[in-house]
């Protein structure tokens, strides 16, 4: 609901909130702590999202539709790229289909803004776009995170989703994806992980994606390396800086509506 420092977008804008954890790249989602944040901060639709766990904070389960957040984008007037859910997952089987569609319905009337839709769980996205809507907004960007090898099927409901475009987020990367197809994908994100919990991703990783990018001719975003550098080296994000192969790397799909690419 507010500007950002993640670097692919411009702004976050979150009707929903609150998650679960479902695979190996969930462990240290920056939103469990932020939410705990939020939550002692006063904010409403925060409070009871999150429990302890072994000195953890983690997700409960629990998932607020948030209606009031369904104003905002009509007041941007400004054209910007938008991450819809910074903080939880559209697709979560605990949001309903009526909610998703009334989320749908804010993007259609707002065209001038390019959303940004992630989800670790695109089965039932895939199910929504093929059975609940069936419409295809030239402005909605849609994809899923593939962490390591283990999420990597989730490409594969990627791909039987209707969308204008389509994106796999590599965030954190956490071990080798292996060969996964990138055909009709038109942007990947690769990234490490931060914070004090990381863990380390190594370069052979990410060129095995840089390559498949290549080969598909999808575009390629470089967001960080994250807490461990290329050298191995656990320093600040910060410090381990973007650069890969020498440069820093930006691409965005070549699909953009209504905005300078």
């Amino acid at each position: 609901m507010a500007e950002t420092q993640i670097e692919w977008t411009d702004s976050t804008w979150n009707p929903v909130a609150g998650c679960s954890i479902i695979s190996a790249g969930c462990k240290n989602c920056y939103a469990m702590e932020m939410a705990r944040r939020l939550e002692a901060m006063g904010t409403p639709k925060y409070v009871g999202l999150t429990r302890k766990k072994n000195k953890r904070i983690v997700w409960n389960g629990s998932i607020v539709e948030d209606r009031d957040a369904l104003a905002i984008p009509y007041r941007w007037k400004k054209p910007r790229k938008v991450f819809v859910n910074s903080m939880s997952d559209l697709f979560h089987e605990k949001v309903s289909d009526e909610f998703i569609v009334a989320v749908w319905k804010v993007m259609r009337e707002t065209p001038h803004h390019n959303y940004q839709i992630l989800t670790k769980r695109p089965k039932r996205m895939r199910q929504i776009l093929n059975e609940v809507i069936a419409e295809v907004l030239p402005n909605v960007w849609l994809g899923t995170s593939i962490e390591d090898a283990d999420a990597a099927k989730r490409v594969l409901y990627l791909k039987e989703t209707p969308a204008q475009i389509r994106f796999i987020s590599f965030e954190p990367l956490i071990g080798p994806v292996g060969s996964i197809d990138l055909s009709e994908i038109d942007w990947a994100i690769v990234g490490g992980e931060s914070g004090n919990k990381a863990r380390p991703i190594e370069e052979s990783w990410i060129d095995e994606i840089y390559t498949q990018c290549l080969e598909s001719g999808t575009a390629f975003f470089f967001k960080q390396w994250g807490t461990w550098g290329k050298d191995n080296v656990r320093r600040s994000k910060k410090a381990n800086g973007r650069e890969y192969r020498g440069k820093t790397w930006d691409e965005m799909p070549i699909k953009l509506v209504g905005m300078a690419q």
